[in-house]
């Protein structure tokens, strides 16, 4: 029986600010292909690098196990792994030089590797999969078991031959996403996930997904992966897996980590009969768009399951910037669906972009306003990030010499000439954050003092914490006007 090792090239330990977060998530993708490959007749482990200190780790594992195939199978439902982090990619390229040391056949799968099949391919990888890779890796792995030399007629495939990077026919993403097994969750240290979770958050959380890809046009937004098509599970095989994890692992909390939760019509209410039905009592997070949540039956559906918390990809308060996305959505939307998701008891959250091409002052102010009257229960703030194959990096792509990925997720530099200098998009970051802090501890007084009997020692802390941010985004405003002035080199 071939011996295949799953891996993937996320190490949480490189990246500092996801790191102090502590809030890792089991591959998902991994543990999803590591299951089709079980259920054909595979033996397959994993060698887990979330908490991994240096991928010479693999090394262990590659001389106890000798594996036929070592497979470095990124997840492809984590936007970390989207970025293609040079951290990242630096120990991908540490592990396929491990693995040709112990004879492996490697097969790489993931966004950078899509994109940059011909660098992996140079360093050592001997197959690359281009997309969605299962039913790819399946019969890639079949047919070098059967001795088959002709691979032209495997979709989804990247190889050497002659000394020359070829590529074969694209393969269509799944339909059917009930057909694929359960991902091996066995293979994952449950325990090890489940300390840092609650050292740091109080509760277990654990990731599933519903869906594959998106079919929305924001021009920034790369899908190398699952594409532009949407296909879901049926609500009956999620509640499946979702008991299943309930009685082997006990979590708290779930992260659909579906780019889009729910957007097919009916779904949501679906999955909220069923899992009532079921008696499964758990709370979860989802990322939505906000046209999709100003429909209040899906919001309502939503909260019946057990919904807390919704992110937006909100991206802008100016209207111009938006439309320059093609996000196809408005400003009133985004107003609107926070409030919708309140009234049903769902924490709104906004994912904010800053530097995309033409963005000025006022456009920023705009945002700014936007986030400080609704003031979201939290905010992620990233600036924007030029990835292969969007309309967006075909735009920008001539002034991508130096550099054209980050290091980690924190480095968020403006990689391309933009209205301001570097410097001072990364300053905006701090002082959006504090001010954001500052006017939430305003709010918090002003509920204090209409609301006496409502005070709790939470409540007081956040009020209290004015004294610190009210001066700290004074002096951060200061900060940023001085930078605006710099001049672009």
């Amino acid at each position: 029986m071939e011996k295949i090792l799953f891996s993937h090239s996320y190490f949480m330990r490189f990246d500092p600010k996801q790191w102090a977060t502590g809030q890792p998530y089991p591959p998902l993708a991994t543990i999803g292909a590591a299951a089709l490959m079980r259920e054909h007749g595979y033996q397959v482990s994993l060698f887990d690098t979330m908490f991994v200190d240096d991928p010479d780790e693999v090394i262990k594992r590659l001389a106890a196990e000798r594996p036929d195939f070592f497979v470095v199978y990124d997840d492809g439902f984590n936007y970390l792994t989207k970025m293609c982090l040079t951290n990242m990619r630096d120990a991908a390229h540490r592990m396929i030089r491990m693995a040709r040391q112990y004879g492996c056949t490697i097969i790489l799968s993931s966004s950078d590797s899509t994109d940059h099949y011909g660098e992996y391919l140079q360093k050592g990888a001997d197959f690359v999969l281009l997309g969605e890779g299962e039913q790819s890796l399946l019969e890639l792995v079949n047919a070098i078991r059967d001795g088959q030399q002709d691979l032209s007629a495997i979709r989804g495939l990247a190889y050497t031959k002659d000394g020359v990077p070829l590529k074969t026919a694209a393969r269509p993403v799944m339909r059917d996403l009930d057909t694929l097994p359960l991902p091996a969750w066995d293979l994952v240290d449950i325990p090890a996930y489940r300390a840092i979770h609650m050292e740091h958050h109080g509760y277990f959380s654990l990731n599933v997904s519903t869906t594959r890809g998106c079919p929305f046009k924001c021009n920034w937004c790369a899908k190398p992966i699952y594409g532009n098509r949407y296909n879901a599970r049926s609500p009956h095989h999620v509640v499946k897996e979702l008991k299943w994890l309930k009685h082997q692992y006990d979590f708290d909390h779930i992260w659909f980590c579906d780019d889009i939760f729910g957007l097919k019509p009916g779904w949501v209410n679906e999955f909220a009969d069923l899992v009532e039905r079921t008696g499964l009592h758990f709370r979860f997070k989802i990322q939505s768009r906000a046209d999709l949540l100003l429909q209040e039956n899906y919001v309502a559906a939503l909260a019946r399951a057990g919904c807390d918390n919704s992110w937006m990809g909100a991206e802008s308060g100016s209207q111009k910037i938006l439309d320059a996305m093609d996000k196809g959505t408005t400003v009133n939307q985004i107003h609107d669906a926070t409030y919708l998701l309140r009234q049903y008891g769902i924490r709104p959250s906004f994912f904010i972009q800053f530097g995309y091409p033409g963005e000025t002052k006022e456009d920023i102010r705009k945002t700014i306003r936007m986030i400080n009257r609704l003031l979201p229960d939290s905010l992620g703030i990233s600036v924007s990030y030029p990835l292969p194959g969007t309309p967006f990096y075909d735009r920008v792509k001539a002034d991508l010499k130096d550099k054209s990925n980050w290091t980690d997720s924190d480095e968020l530099r403006i990689m391309f000439r933009n209205t301001y200098h570097p410097a001072f998009y990364k300053q905006l970051h701090r002082y959006v954050h504090q001010s954001y802090r500052w006017h939430l501890a305003l709010q918090q007084i002003k509920k204090l003092i209409s609301r006496p009997a409502a005070v709790t020692g939470q409540s007081i802390k956040q009020a209290a914490s004015i004294a610190w941010y009210a001066p700290m985004s004074l002096l951060g405003k200061l900060k940023l006007n001085k930078l605006e002035k710099l001049r672009i080199g």
